[in-house]
């Protein structure tokens, strides 16, 4: 029988004593392969995880070791072939394609690396866009709160293309939070930025975790975007590596260093 998704305003499925409920986010023995035969990957092997409410969490990995496979896992954007995922206490292969959609849309925000924001849309209606999807209006005390903490009060009738890759950057973490998701996923989202404008966008992240109990969990390859979390895993050849508190950028850098050259080169990324 399928788990009952909660609504917005109710409480989770879970219970105290549920060891899923303690985490925002929740991966177990995660396998994940594509194709067959000799052309089989193997981009997830094994994968045990989990992501702490209220917590910043940097994945890194050399290219090709799943780190990006397991978030679109992770984010019900994708469905792993063997394992089990939750969010909060609720177990994505329990439910039905419905009930998916709305963890997606309830629960879960997204920052992608290019930006994705609605060119024909204003950056209000676009820091707005979930909630008008889902035919809910915003809390104004909320968005407001929002709009100051993106700095963006005096550009809100401003379509995309009229801002800097940093702003626009800014309007897609604004959205992301106007739903008050119990977890934020990001990925690469300061790779099209300059370093001023990636640091602003990571301080952001920082907030959001800091001040409105957000998890944010961020696939990333840069050690100095790792640097701002509070956490950092490592995956390699599709498998956890290692568990790292309080990351630098120096600490990671030469954990990344350790790393096998031609490891994850047959993986999927």
């Amino acid at each position: 029988m399928s788990t009952t998704v909660a609504e917005p305003t109710e409480p989770s499925t879970g219970t105290a004593t549920d060891p899923a409920a303690a985490a925002a986010v929740r991966a177990v023995e995660l396998h994940k392969t594509y194709g067959s035969g000799d052309a089989r990957v193997r981009a997830l092997d094994g994968v045990d995880v989990e992501f702490a409410t209220g917590e910043f969490t940097a994945i890194m990995g050399p290219s090709g070791s799943g780190k990006s496979t397991l978030m679109h896992c992770l984010a019900a954007l994708d469905e792993p072939t063997a394992g089990q995922v939750y969010i909060g206490a609720d177990e994505l292969s329990r439910l039905s394609d419905k009930q998916r959609t709305i963890i997606r849309r309830d629960r879960i925000g997204f920052v992608f690396q290019s930006f994705n924001l609605v060119p024909t849309l204003t950056v209000l209606e676009n820091i707005q866009l979930p909630l008008s999807i889902a035919g809910r209006r915003p809390d104004p005390d909320w968005l407001d709160l929002l709009i100051d903490v993106v700095g963006l009060g005096h550009r809100l009738d401003h379509k995309p293309s009229q801002l800097s890759g940093g702003q626009q950057q800014r309007v897609a973490c604004a959205r992301a939070l106007i739903g008050r998701p119990a977890v934020i996923f990001a990925d690469e989202p300061t790779g099209n930025l300059d370093s001023v404008s990636g640091a602003g966008i990571l301080e952001l992240l920082q907030r959001s975790v800091r001040e409105f109990d957000q998890s944010v969990v961020m696939v990333t390859h840069d050690p100095a975007a790792a640097g701002h979390a509070d956490r950092a895993v490592f995956l390699a050849d599709g498998r956890m590596v290692d568990d790292m508190r309080e990351p630098t950028a120096e600490k990671v850098l030469d954990r990344m260093k350790t790393f096998d050259s031609g490891a994850g080169r047959h993986r999927g990324e």
